[in-house]
């Protein structure tokens, strides 16, 4: 897209911020975490971006959904509010 490596950097992970939900429990981490990392919002944002020709907001929302398929290719789901360890894939770590 033309974008600098240094913005991909910075905001490849910045969606693991709403791990920070869990400080609360787990079910306001599931939410803030799951909210983070659905495909809607960077979806909704790219409208939003393409409305307002903003480069910027689209390479977010292009950083954001790569963020979003690389966790799910790794077997990182949408969390579940038993726990951090519990997604829709299936339980994440080894088994205790």
């Amino acid at each position: 897209m033309g974008a600098s490596w240094w913005l991909f950097a910075l905001f490849l992970l910045a969606p693991d911020i709403a791990m920070l939900g869990y400080l609360k429990d787990s079910k306001w981490g599931a939410l803030v975490y799951n909210l983070a990392h659905t495909y809607a919002l960077p979806l909704v944002l790219s409208v939003f971006a393409y409305l307002l020709n903003s480069f910027l907001f689209m390479v977010i929302c292009v950083i954001w959904i790569a963020h979003i398929s690389m966790d799910r290719a790794l077997g990182y789901g949408l969390k579940l509010p038993a726990g951090f360890k519990h997604t829709h894939l299936g339980r994440i770590g080894r088994s205790e």
